[in-house]
């Protein structure tokens, strides 16, 4: 579980310091470049990926909670609507005009599925984890940037397009979950 928690940590950091320390983001673009700290940034990320991902297969589970079957199907749907929130952030969408944060949101609202869906202690660790740390980034964002503008409405083929993208991500991440997590979706 360690490994995970080194992950989830690595994660958190990362991805916190352009809200929370921008001054820092600073110095290290000044420090490495554009391109060099975008790299970085995304390798650091990579390694918290891989170390939850490890981690998560190394950890052995124990029972905390009996998830409760009538709520699968509700589950089940969030995680549809998470996918779409998740993609809503890389193409033109009417979501952006209800949702600030939608790719944080997706976050949360998938965090909150997987708990529903599963009670063992790694599952409440990284779910949890993830959820707690979205909603701190969110908060952490709105104050670094202040006041919401909302984007203009796209096209509805444009906003269609990427719903059907964010849909053919989630087929992908269900046929590669128990090779990800080695847990099968059933």
């Amino acid at each position: 579980m360690a490994m995970m928690v080194g992950g989830l940590l690595l994660w958190s950091v990362v991805h916190l310091i352009p809200s929370v320390a921008p001054t820092v983001k600073q110095a290290w673009k000044g420090r490495l470049g554009d391109k060099a700290y975008m790299g970085s940034f995304s390798l650091l990320l990579l390694v918290a990926v891989a170390l939850i991902v490890l981690g998560w297969r190394a950890t052995l589970p124990t029972f905390v909670y009996q998830p409760e079957e009538a709520l699968r199907l509700p589950a089940l749907v969030l995680i549809v609507v998470a996918f779409i929130l998740l993609g809503a952030p890389n193409y033109a969408t009417r979501i952006k005009r209800i949702v600030r944060h939608p790719q944080l949101t997706g976050l949360i609202i998938w965090a909150a599925a997987h708990l529903l869906l599963n009670g063992d202690s790694r599952s409440v660790l990284l779910f949890g984890w993830l959820a707690v740390w979205a909603v701190v980034e969110i908060v952490c964002i709105n104050r670094r940037d202040g006041a919401w503008i909302k984007p203009e409405v796209p096209p509805w083929g444009a906003e269609l397009r990427g719903g059907l993208i964010s849909l053919a991500v989630l087929i992908a991440v269900v046929l590669l979950h128990p090779y990800i997590s080695g847990v099968p979706i059933s």
